[in-house]
């Protein structure tokens, strides 16, 4: 009997899964444990088993496509089956009657966006999309293309390297063939499940793919364009902004879209740029090079200038140049902002500072690395003393999920280390149940492939807890934004040198300031203050920590 096979819900998160790559066609025979397919899901590409035995009679899904869970992709059952009322039946269920009403209801308000189908599937051609590297990707940015249009390709061969929010990943296409299309300049970004590139037989025309995929917004953004078009006509009345160059029109001069609209952010008129791309066409770099010529306006300031009284004091003059960079956010950049902002402003923030003793702290590592294979830091030890204190107070180890809190048994802390263009936070798993030598050694690991950019999602997932420290900076105290799903976060300082009060005498000391950032939808002012104390009695007396 023939049976639907569903695309299956392979994380926690998981709402979709793109089709990346079918192991199997139409006729072939499967039995239970066979891959027949590539899933990408929103934490990776996995392989996906059938459960089921017979043949393989029906492919639901075009590879490159997303569905959501629990749709159908195939069916299989015996040779020659009739299996169309799975297919019809699972259709009708997934389209209710008032779906079908809603989209003849947009369809007859916006008769200009509809576009004939395409039928793509007799193509010898393949097409390969931007796939999500990470949980939070939305884009990436084509860093390097390592083949080019025309070159032959490898199923495993890594087309290019792409700039993701987190770090830079290689993307496979798991196709052969030839290269016949790619949608971009490099240094340029596109979309989560946008076309990259084309893969296929050499001499395919590959325009119905390309028309295919631009569908109903291809249409609605040339009517954008063409308004655009008749807004700039009507510009006669509106107030145009000097520039330093040409202010002739030039909007028939060759250039990329994201060329354009950098020269028109920086007041840059193209007809003053020179194109470097091919037939001169002006790329991004060309603008970002562009030196307009300085104006020489000494003269009418001097014809302007009034005459100065003989008795005043000569002003020297001094000339100089407005000048500055800009450079196009980073994908990790842009997270960092989103991420951060949404936090600051969705979780009300409340702040506690504690001032601890180091000085048994810091002869107690001195004693430690006498023995220890790896050197451990003052952060291995503020880590340490977190992960134990976590244990004692699990509402510091929580969640805020909207409608219920979540209590984390398991302590993962994030360790926030500073990269080139950003932040990563890369997670030490069940850190309450590893050693100091062992914190240590993972740190600097994570710490050395996160500046590499070699760390995967994997490694940065999952944490509970999160500590940022900037003592080696010499700062003294800050304060930190939580870093979600986290309930969280401290902030630690350096440890400085000053008067302290010990026995009813001041003598020097070593103090080092924590800030405990907290969300109060969570954790209120005392069970922060209960943790800080857990987290100094441990420090201040560190050989609690190896019991």
């Amino acid at each position: 009997m023939a049976e639907a096979i569903k695309m299956p819900k392979m994380s926690d998160t998981m709402t979709e899964g793109v089709l990346a790559k079918w192991h199997k066609k139409v006729g072939d025979k499967v039995k239970p444990g066979d891959v027949i397919a590539e899933i990408e899901t929103d934490k990776a590409t996995m392989d996906f088993e059938s459960f089921q035995e017979g043949v393989l009679l029906y492919i639901g899904v075009e590879e490159g496509k997303a569905v959501p869970v629990d749709a159908l992709i195939a069916v299989v059952g015996n040779e020659g089956e009739d299996y169309k009322a799975i297919v019809e039946g699972t259709q009708t269920a997934a389209a209710p009657e008032e779906a079908k009403v809603e989209e003849k209801v947009v369809e007859a308000a916006q008769p200009e966006v509809k576009v004939a189908a395409v039928d793509t599937s007799s193509i010898p051609a393949m097409v390969i999309r931007m796939p999500a590297l990470s949980d939070t990707m939305t884009e990436g940015v084509i860093n390097k293309w390592n083949f080019k249009v025309g070159d032959k390709i490898k199923s495993d061969d890594s087309l290019a390297d792409v700039e993701t929010d987190k770090a830079t990943m290689e993307v496979v296409g798991y196709e052969e063939g030839t290269l016949l299309y790619l949608s971009v300049n490099e240094g340029e970004a596109v979309p989560v499940n946008g076309i990259i590139a084309i893969v296929g037989k050499e001499g395919t025309d590959i325009t119905p793919l390309l028309n295919a995929d631009k569908g109903a917004p291809a249409a609605a953004a040339k009517a954008e364009e063409k308004a655009v078009s008749v807004a700039s006509s009507d510009a006669v009345a509106t107030p145009v902004k000097e520039t330093a160059g040409s202010t002739a029109d030039d909007s028939r001069v060759k250039a990329s879209p994201l060329a354009r609209k950098l020269a028109e952010d920086k007041g840059i008129n193209l007809n003053d740029v020179k194109g470097s791309a091919e037939g001169g066409r002006i790329i991004k770099k060309d603008i970002e090079d562009f030196k307009p010529a300085a104006k020489e306006a000494s003269a009418p300031a001097a014809a302007a200038a009034p005459v100065e009284k003989a008795a005043a004091p000569a002003i020297p003059q001094f000339t100089g140049e407005e000048k500055y960079t800009e450079k196009p956010v980073s994908q990790m950049r842009k997270v960092i902002a989103k991420r951060l902002a949404e936090s600051l402003f969705t979780a009300p923030h409340f702040y506690l500072t504690m001032s601890i003793d180091m000085d048994q702290a810091m002869q107690a590592r001195v004693k430690i690395n006498e023995y220890a294979p790896t050197k451990v830091s003052f952060n291995d030890l503020v880590l340490k003393a977190c992960a134990v204190a976590l244990k004692q107070h699990p509402v510091i180890n929580s969640s805020w999920l909207g409608d219920k809190i979540r209590y984390n048994e398991h302590v993962n802390i994030g360790v926030a280390v500073a990269v080139e263009d950003g932040l990563l936070v890369p997670v030490i798993r069940f850190a309450d149940g590893k050693s100091l030598t062992h914190i240590s050694a993972e740190v600097k690991d994570f710490a050395g492939k996160a500046k590499a950019k070699k760390l995967v999602p994997a490694d940065w997932e999952g944490s509970t807890f999160t500590i940022s420290n900037l003592g080696m900076f010499g700062i003294d105290e800050f304060t930190a934004i939580i870093n979600p799903p986290d309930a969280c976060i401290l902030a630690v300082g350096g440890i400085s040198q000053v008067p302290v009060v010990k026995n009813g005498q001041v003598v020097p000391g070593n103090v080092m300031k924590v800030t405990l950032s907290c969300d109060h939808r969570v954790v209120d002012g005392a069970s922060g203050a209960a943790f800080l104390q857990t987290l100094k009695a441990l420090l201040e007396e560190p050989v609690r920590l190896l019991a």
